[in-house]
């Protein structure tokens, strides 16, 4: 059941996706054509898509001070985006193995085979520190589940239990309000945390990228989040047998 701003955001990522479609079409042409040397309309068009992923966490962040639990429940994603998710969006490190899939391929398409020694240097010095953010707010996430179980709460528990004709009411539901405003505002930490080194991940990776590349790497990044988003619209529609998908050494480019 959607709630107001899961409806809301809803209509904002309907969108927010149609945009980032027509974003792909343009990456893709200036990808193939001789245009591809022209650093400032590659540029200008990395900026485009900077812009768009940027629009999209304001968005989010907004929505979720208001309801931040319709971000860990999202109606607006397919059960295998959500599948697929970590901490209410896409984990970080998976952005290091699809530069490592671009690189090997031999398909047409958008690729990052010309990388530098330089470069590779560089992009695994940020793998290796992504990890280490991802690992931070995973002990978080772990902090806030585990904090359901301390004493505040199991009191709690223990004064609801004796709550007997409707003497209490009005305290508990008090103490529930609070209770559950502070765990609230915790998950709301942890997926702003987790936003935040997913944004530092794509900006780290663009950093180390020429214009060219960087148009190649937005190029597979977009069309790794729409193919997925396909293929959860396929499974979710679906009436007759389970959908199987091919697997390869390239499933994407």
């Amino acid at each position: 059941m959607k709630t107001q701003v899961g409806e809301k955001f809803s209509e904002f990522f309907d969108k927010w996706i149609c945009q980032l479609e027509d974003y792909l079409q343009q990456l893709l042409r200036v990808s193939k054509s001789k245009s591809k040397q022209d650093d400032a309309e590659q540029r200008a068009l990395v900026s485009k898509l900077t812009t768009h992923f940027k629009e999209f966490y304001t968005a989010k962040w907004s929505a979720a001070h208001e309801d931040v639990l319709a971000f860990y429940c999202p109606v607006w994603s397919t059960k295998l985006e959500n599948g697929y998710s970590w901490v209410t969006g896409w984990k970080p490190s998976m952005i290091f193995q699809l530069v490592d899939s671009m690189r090997r391929t031999r398909v047409p398409g958008p690729g990052l085979a010309e990388l530098t020694e330089e470069q590779l240097k560089k992009i695994e010095q940020l793998r290796m520190k992504i990890k280490l953010e991802e690992e931070k707010v995973e002990s978080e996430m772990e902090r806030q589940q585990v904090a359901m179980a301390d004493r505040k709460m199991v009191e709690l528990v223990r004064v609801m239990s004796r709550v007997r004709n409707g003497e209490l009411v009005g305290q508990v539901d008090g103490l529930v309000e609070v209770a559950l405003k502070g765990i609230l505002a915790g998950l709301e930490k942890v997926m702003k945390a987790a936003d935040c080194v997913r944004l530092k991940t794509l900006k780290g990776v663009l950093d180390v990228l020429n214009p060219s590349q960087s148009v190649d790497f937005l190029a597979g990044t977009c069309l790794l989040q729409i193919q997925l988003r396909q293929w959860g619209r396929t499974r979710d529609t679906q009436k007759g047998p389970r959908l199987e998908l091919q697997h390869s050494n390239n499933v994407l480019f």
